[in-house]
């Protein structure tokens, strides 16, 4: 038997087990991912990608780095995703612009107020309705925000390169700890909503049904806080 032919068979069957083995794992983080984005997105699709995370991950797993290979995989996989969302640009620009829209306008509020801006409020400096500011900060849970969204979305640890610019990686670690205290002084509803919805990965039914209101409700309220975490960390993205 040619030893490079065995080889390659050899090969061949550790991706197939490797497949077989964490498809499960690649399909559910592919179906919720799926469930947050715009249906123009193909889970065929964001399968895909995510397989390719997956077979990463099984080049350049470290096992003395501590972690499981799951959740090592895991991190990989959503990583691919997300960063294949982003390449494609899938927010529409409309929705990018009254997302800088509301953000000034909640920044002009509470430099006014001293004050978290509510609904209201915003509407009023927007000058329209509550309905119509409402409907705008429901399709803000779309909005692309760079370094914000990257942050909260949890996308710190997908096995970046470790030879990265110590200067970049200071001003990341600089912008996380403004983040995350941002989120802190978020209004009781909404900082509750962002916890159920990226620390606990809630859907849009369950936090509502945890907040006792719809889930287009529930769409406003992440939107909002979304627009508001913008507004106060205008300074990191710019």
């Amino acid at each position: 038997m040619n030893d490079a032919s065995a080889y390659d068979r050899e090969q061949r069957r550790s991706m197939d087990d490797l497949v077989r083995d964490y498809l499960p794992l690649v399909k559910k983080i592919a179906l919720h991912w799926s469930a947050r984005l715009p249906p123009v997105i193909e889970l065929d699709d964001l399968m895909q990608v995510g397989l390719m995370g997956l077979i990463q991950a099984s080049e350049n797993y470290d096992s003395s780095q501590g972690a499981s290979f799951a959740t090592y995989a895991s991190i990989r996989v959503k990583g691919a995703i997300l960063d294949e969302v982003r390449r494609n640009d899938w927010v529409p620009r409309s929705v990018q612009q009254k997302m800088a829209q509301v953000s000034a306008a909640i920044q002009r509020v509470e430099a006014r107020l001293g004050a978290a801006a509510n609904a209201a409020d915003i509407a009023g400096e927007l000058g329209v309705s509550l309905q119509a500011y409402q409907t705008v900060a429901a399709e803000l849970t779309c909005a692309r925000m760079t370094s914000l969204e990257d942050a909260v979305l949890d996308t710190a640890d997908t096995g970046a390169d470790t030879g990265a610019d110590p200067a970049a990686s200071l001003e990341d670690a600089g912008f996380r700890r403004a983040l995350a205290e941002a989120i802190q002084f978020l209004p009781d509803k909404e900082q509750l909503m962002m916890s159920l919805y990226y620390t606990d990965e809630l859907n849009l039914k369950e936090i509502g049904a945890v907040l006792g209101v719809s889930e287009s409700r529930v769409s406003q309220i992440h939107g909002q806080a979304l627009a508001r975490l913008r507004a106060r960390l205008a300074h990191w993205t710019a």
